[in-house]
């Protein structure tokens, strides 16, 4: 019988009432093995707190501070392995703390699906006040869902000003409790060492409130918070487990990658067995690295750990051939229309702090009823492959400002079909959109590299500056083209052509395999070996 209708029709015959089972995939079948049961089965767990906040409020110190309170004796000096988590005890109940890299890294973790917080402290400097990453801080946390404690630090310094911060948190959607709103905060030192006792008991009264429970008893399921390539050891992930008991000897899957573990260690660098509900480890024995922001399950089954990872990687295969229509600008009128598009994700990268907030803000403004635009992630830097991993998980669109992606992410772009866009100025970034929101995008332009020119050797010529006798390597030179200096690949210049002459006489372009001498409009420092790089802007029919 080759179907399940064909096999109803025969058992009716028969008068056999026919059960139809459902094959479980690997996947499930591992993933159900993680699953926490029913509530007699599980038990209290530590909280996981994650410290957020601006820059120079004295997040590090105060984790430090809080960190040298618990230093045992064997760790002299406070000495501990940094895996970027790690357990601090207090009245005999323990807490987990994150040493996550800021809220950017908490976000793109929660992209994968990976929510790994159940507490957010907001550390928040007592002489400084409310500051724009703070703000970003407080709606990270926020969307995620995750309860709130401010910690308000440098209490110590003379022009330390709690009330002022106060203030500034209701503006925020923060209102302290003793103003009768619900927000716990507790004024620190992180050098004095005040208040740290209270930060700890508000952070197990939070905890207790909301019964953080996991079953130990279960096949482990767990987070990789931060992974490694490590010369001597092969790949390193800290994961933090989350249910169920991790062990050495389990088989392990993460994302597109499985291995067994080897060894494991706990925050002080000791060798452990195994790894229980809210506990961080640093586990060996992956086969490739995983990505932080994995979802990492543990299995007796080795061949099932196997069939999963290979499962995953067909599966990513087969979304890769049916790529799914990303968010471009280009696109953005038709997908609205056709109610493709209720919300425009965008990922803005900026040279400095100011100009992520200043375009977020002014991006914002253009929701309309048709759609609505949500800045999911704004950061100061180049555009890396991270961010457009996280733009294609979001559907979303790269804003670049004052910014340019490197080589992996342009790459990962590509794979990925993300639309990435580059401005100098910001009102041309929200002309764009606005535009694009109304179906009246300006035609772009796309450079099209045309050749290559190697630099055998120069000369002056009276009048006309420093001459390349150039070789043409590939494609062609044209008299019109743009032309990039290189040197070891790097850009020297960026300019014009002033002269492209065939011996004597002037010539309109030159191909491939063939000999030229190449002016650059005033422009003399060329070295021999230097390669001239040719393009032209074509428009993009859209």
């Amino acid at each position: 019988i080759r179907d399940s209708d064909t096999a109803a029709l025969v058992a009716t015959d028969f008068g056999i009432e026919l059960e139809q089972k459902i094959a479980k995939t690997f996947e499930e079948t591992l993933t159900d093995a993680a699953v926490q049961g029913s509530e007699e089965d599980v038990c209290e767990r530590p909280p996981v707190v994650t410290i957020m906040g601006h820059v120079d409020h004295g997040k590090t110190s105060l984790l430090d501070a809080i960190r040298s309170t618990n230093v045992t004796a064997h760790e002299a000096g406070g000495i501990t392995q940094h895996i970027g988590a790690y357990t601090v005890s207090h009245n005999g109940k323990t807490i987990t703390f994150l040493d996550t890299p800021g809220h950017e890294a908490f976000t793109s973790m929660r992209a994968r699906g990976a929510q790994v917080t159940d507490i957010a402290i907001l550390v928040v400097a007592a002489d400084d006040g409310v500051m724009p990453q703070t703000i970003e801080a407080i709606n990270h946390a926020t969307a995620a869902k995750v309860p709130i404690i401010v910690a308000i630090n440098k209490m110590d310094k003379p022009t330390a000003n709690p009330e002022r911060v106060k203030q500034e948190l209701t503006n925020h959607g923060i209102l302290p409790e003793e103003w009768g709103g619900d927000a716990i905060i507790v004024p620190v030192s992180a050098v004095t060492g005040e208040g740290l006792s209270d930060l700890l008991e508000m952070i197990l009264l939070v905890a207790d409130v909301n019964q953080y429970k996991a079953n130990p008893d279960k096949k482990a399921r767990g987070t990789i918070v931060e992974a490694r390539l490590d010369k001597g050891r092969g790949p390193v992930a800290t994961v933090l487990v989350q249910n169920g008991t991790l062990r050495v000897g389990d088989t392990i899957v993460a994302g597109t990658t499985g291995g067994r573990v080897r060894a494991m260690m706990n925050a002080q660098g000791e060798r452990v067995e195994e790894a229980g509900p809210s506990m961080p480890v640093e586990v060996l024995g992956f086969n490739d690295v995983p990505d932080a922001g994995d979802i990492l399950y543990g299995t007796d089954d080795d061949k099932l750990g196997r069939q999963v990872v290979q499962e995953r990687r067909d599966k990513i295969k087969a979304d890769q051939l049916k790529a799914r229509a990303k968010a471009s600008l280009d696109d953005l009128f038709n997908q609205i229309k056709e109610g493709d598009i209720k919300e425009l994700n965008l990922i803005v990268k900026a040279d400095v702090q100011g100009s992520v907030e200043a375009v977020r803000q002014a991006l914002e403004k253009l929701s309309n009823e048709e759609v609505r635009i949500n800045v999911i992630h704004g950061a100061v830097g180049a555009i890396k492959e991270s961010d457009v991993i996280l733009a294609s998980a979001s559907n979303a669109i790269i804003i670049g400002f004052n910014v340019r992606p490197d080589a992996m992410a342009t790459a990962a772009a590509e794979a990925e079909k993300v639309d990435m866009r580059m401005y100098r100025i910001i009102y041309n970034a929200i002309e764009d959109i606005e535009n694009a929101m109304k179906g009246m995008l300006e035609p772009e332009f796309k450079e099209v590299v045309t050749g290559h020119a190697e630099v055998r050797t120069t000369f002056k010529v009276p009048g006309a500056g420093v001459i390349a006798g150039a070789y043409i390597t590939d494609g062609k030179i044209q008299r019109n083209a743009g032309v990039r200096l290189l040197r070891d690949n790097i850009v020297i210049h960026e300019g014009t052509i002033s002269s492209l002459k065939r011996f004597k006489d002037d010539v309109k372009e030159v191909a491939e395999g063939f000999e030229c001498g190449i002016g650059i409009n005033n422009y003399n420092d060329i070295k021999e070996n230097d390669v001239i790089e040719a393009f032209v802007q074509e428009q993009v029919k859209r």
